[in-house]
């Protein structure tokens, strides 16, 4: 019998935003001035106060095994920051803290869904979202969404694609790669159409404190003990303090799904790194005025960025209320997203990731989570190119 790969792996395409990081890198690396607008990654380093306390637990010896869950005190901080920011009661024993948001979401997945179910994910999506649904052996149902509607999706076309094999939706407010926020109306409608049918929700929420414009952003497990009970609420510190590096995130589930996903997490990762969660437990119960900070100078990228590819006739967005991408149209240059991050990396040494790996081809995801001056150089080359 020959010897091939899983059939999983075949269905898998590798991550187009790490690809565009690492092309723009080298590109560096050989001395080439390339402006990178392609990875979501803060541009900041972690704040002192949560570096001092990981590099103090090192010092303290704290290098061995945790929790497969997560160390105690740090479950209970999150429990705590959940239901003071998101009126979300949750149990500490509810709560499993994983390597990434990214981990959170795929052990949420592996914990739904089987192999057949469907997952319903509006488009453009996190590009990892059907690859992990089908590792799970589950059957992404892309739902396209409009501009015209901010990229959301409505509970008509939850309806309309959903069918007696939808196990789970997928909704990412504040969303990558659209900046989108869904208002309290919008996902309590939402959520009506998950409970008539008894859908789960995965509620990714890496995002929720880069908003901008006074929106507010909400929790959708906190509209009512019913929602509660069919919602994965996932979160993380990667985003919000600059810890990328650090992979941990966290999922809040009820009772029964936590203890499935602390048994997943159990055989796969043994547990987040030990001395990562000190730095963790410090961002929650440290000072959050380096967030504030943070999300004061992304506001100040997102208006710059905004007013300059304004300018520019043949691209076309929708001004984004969260996180720090802005999803450019680009069907006017009469390129595909691939052709056009492609020509403009070569030509201009911009960087941009195209949304074909998001599911809108006749897009690209630009990321201002960099310099001012990097978006106006960057952004004068891109003007230039759509020449």
């Amino acid at each position: 019998m020959p010897l091939d790969n899983a059939e999983r792996t075949q269905l898998l395409t590798p991550s187009a935003t790490l690809a565009i990081d690492a092309r723009a890198k080298s590109m560096k690396a050989e001395g080439l001035d390339v402006v990178g607008f392609g990875a979501g990654e803060p541009d900041f380093d972690t704040p002192e106060h949560i570096k001092a306390a990981a590099m103090g637990s090192l010092d303290a010896g704290f290098t061995k095994y945790t929790p497969s869950s997560g160390i105690p005190e740090l479950r209970t901080a999150i429990s705590e920051k959940l239901k003071a920011d998101n009126n979300l009661s949750y149990d500490p024993s509810q709560i499993i803290v994983t390597c990434g948001a990214k981990h959170a979401c795929f052990n949420a997945i592996l914990a739904t869904v089987n192999p057949g179910d469907e997952v319903l994910i509006p488009a453009p999506y996190w590009l990892s979202y059907p690859e992990m649904v089908r590792i799970a052996g589950g059957e992404p149902v892309i739902v396209p969404t409009k501009a015209e509607n901010g990229y959301k999706l409505t509970p008509e076309l939850f309806r309309e694609y959903m069918s007696p094999m939808t196990k789970l939706v997928i909704i990412n407010s504040p969303g990558n790669p659209t900046g989108s926020v869904y208002s309290e109306n919008e996902l309590a409608a939402l959520a009506e159409v998950a409970l008539d049918e008894e859908i789960y929700i995965l509620s990714d929420e890496i995002y929720e404190k880069l908003v901008y414009d006074d929106v507010k952003h909400s929790s959708i497990a906190s509209f009512s003990k019913d929602v509660y009970n069919l919602t994965l609420t996932v979160n993380g510190f990667s985003k919000p303090y600059a810890m990328t590096g650090w992979r941990l995130g966290y999922v809040a589930a009820p009772v029964a799904l936590a203890k499935a996903i602390d048994s997943i997490q159990s055989h796969s990762t043994s547990h987040p790194t030990s001395f990562a969660q000190k730095g963790a437990l410090a961002a929650y119960r440290g000072p959050q005025d380096c967030v504030k900070e943070m999300v004061k100078e992304y506001d100040k990228r997102r208006r710059r960025f905004c007013d300059l590819l304004g300018l520019i006739p043949k691209l076309s967005f929708v001004k984004p209320q969260g996180a720090f991408y802005i999803l450019v149209n680009i069907s006017k240059t009469g390129m595909n997203s691939t052709e056009f991050a492609e020509k403009l990396l070569e030509k201009e040494r911009v960087a941009v990731v195209p949304g074909k790996a998001f599911g809108d081809d006749s897009t690209v995801r630009v990321s201002y989570a960099t310099s001012i001056d990097q978006i106006e150089e960057g952004v004068r080359r891109i003007a230039k190119f759509c020449k």
